[in-house]
């Protein structure tokens, strides 16, 4: 017996030791951390169980043969994150460079599986050169099984991709199925195809970074949440969004303690936003006067900046925020932002996360541009959104909700469980000087002195119809509250819907937009 303990202890240490030192440092020198170290730094400290550290690959020819290291280039397991279980897999890029095979496929599939049928989240730290050539079609077919897992879990467990490396060609479409992408500047790149390619067929020559790296991904693509300048400070931003989502769909995300009180006043939001609505100012600076301890991640921060989607706390339960931004084009609705909080809040619906809609929205915006683009298609994608969600459903009119924009934007007839208002507000179907050009156009033109009139006629339909206090009289929003007390109707609101549904569907059916 004492020889075989023997022989699994030098096994043991080949696995954690991995290929060769000259690999490590070479993996080092690219400024990369290696799987292992990665897992470290993701997972609490000693938490980690590895699930099949000794497989090795069976293919034959092409030199395969002679090299059968263990793990076959990616190593997974499950662990915790601040004692709640995770499920992880990781490329090693050392050992075939990352490559997928039929047997890496395989160890990928298992993990998938025990992470829905655990009901935990899954992480992957992609680091991997795409399929393994040497083993042909068996290995583009180990992709097939990883996004249909992917689509089976997406809904159910929360999905992490982690890019800390390169993904190019089909590999990219698994991160781009998951709930959320991470991605490190310099060192990670996506791209279907690279730039040799794109340089054969296009003649564009651009370098990979420019292509598919992290800050083009995160601001104009919108394929990457968040991107960090380094993995450190990744890993640890996975760790704190894992805080915010619950380990399923049957499961509430996890609430924590609160300092902050409940009926903290918010007075400097009185002088925070003008009343004139042609004046910008900083929606983030709302949401920090809000939230508990002015803490929140916003999700994909630099894409489609005219909307804000954040998670944050707000007497320690965790809470979506959709908002529009009127620093960034007005806060209008775009194509891009119409997708953007689409997603977002299918996401939140999915995972139990109520949702908190602050408008401040002039419309969508108009143009050709928009128009050929498809922002009927998109707006409808965030509109069934709303209407379908089920989660507790807040919205709050700071200021201008025009048009279509206004009732897209989670208004009381599309199903918000309550509608409030600050005495600021201006609900109608657009702004006035628009509305009277329409209405008063012949009165406009006849008229003896038009600009005395045109204005004159402006003041009349503000004032019938643009008033503070119009819907509010008709029932369309429940209650105008004074600005410094916004945290605590938000709390207290959102403590009588907690109970809003107990069974949770198992998942969501539908036919959203295309």
């Amino acid at each position: 017996m004492r020889s075989h303990v023997a022989e699994l202890a030098e096994i043991r240490r080949q696995v954690l030791a991995g290929p060769s030192e000259k690999a490590t440092q070479a993996q080092h020198a690219k400024g990369k951390l290696t799987a292992r170290e990665r897992i470290g730094l993701l997972l609490d400290e000693g938490s980690f169980r590895e699930v099949e550290p000794l497989r090795r690959h069976r293919a034959t020819g092409f030199g395969l043969e002679s090299r059968k290291p263990y793990t076959d280039g990616v190593i997974t397991g499950w662990g915790t994150v601040e004692g709640r279980t995770v499920f992880v897999y990781a490329h090693d890029f050392r050992i075939f460079g990352g490559a997928l095979g039929e047997a890496h496929a395989t160890k990928i599939h298992k993990i998938m599986d025990m992470a829905l049928t655990a009901g935990a989240p899954l992480i992957s730290l992609n680091d991997g050169a795409g399929a393994r050539i040497q083993e042909g079609v068996t290995a583009l077919a180990g992709y097939g099984g990883i996004f249909q897992r992917n689509t089976k879990a997406s809904g159910v467990i929360p999905q992490i991709s982690v890019m800390l490396g390169p993904c190019a060609g089909g590999a990219a479409y698994s991160p781009a199925l998951t709930d959320f992408v991470f991605m490190v500047r310099e060192t990670s790149q996506m791209f279907i195809t690279g730039p040799d390619v794109v340089k054969a067929v296009t003649g564009e020559e651009i370098t990979h970074n420019g292509l598919g790296g992290a800050d083009v991904h995160a601001a104009t693509s919108g394929v990457c949440h968040f991107a960090y300048d380094d993995e450190e400070t990744c890993l640890a931003e996975v760790r704190y969004l894992l805080s915010l989502l619950p380990q399923n769909n049957r499961q509430n995300p996890p609430a924590v303690p609160c300092d902050d009180p409940h009926d903290r006043r918010c007075d400097t939001l009185t002088d925070l936003v003008p009343t004139d609505g042609n004046r910008p100012y900083d929606m983030t600076q709302v949401i920090e006067t809000i939230v508990d301890d002015g803490d929140y991640l916003e999700i994909h921060e630099r894409w489609a900046r005219n909307i804000i989607c954040a998670l944050a706390r707000l007497g320690g339960q965790v809470v979506a925020i959709v908002a529009n931004q009127p620093q960034v084009l007005a806060g209008v609705l775009d194509i891009e932002a119409s997708e953007k909080a689409a997603r977002f809040v299918q996401m939140c619906d999915a995972f139990s996360i109520p949702i908190i809609t602050l408008l401040d929205v002039p419309g969508f915006l108009p143009g050709v541009h928009q128009e050929h683009g498809g922002i009927i298609r998109h707006g409808a994608k965030l509109l069934y959104a709303y209407c379908n969600a089920t989660v507790p459903r807040i919205s709050l009119i700071l200021r201008k909700a025009y048009g279509g924009a206004y009732i897209v934007m989670d208004s009381q007839s599309t199903g918000a469980d309550l509608t409030y208002a600050w005495p600021t507000n201006e609900i109608a179907v657009m702004g006035a000087e628009s509305a009277a050009n329409i209405i008063f156009r012949r009165q406009i033109t006849e008229a003896e002195n038009p600009h005395t009139t045109r204005t004159k006629l402006i003041k009349q339909y503000k004032t019938e119809l643009m008033h503070p206090y119009y819907a509010a009289e008709r029932g369309l929003i429940d209650n105008i509250i004074h600005p410094a007390e916004t945290r605590e109707t938000l709390i207290h609101s959102l403590t009588m819907l907690r109970t809003k549904h107990t069974n949770h569907p198992t998942r969501k059916h539908g036919n959203p937009p295309q």
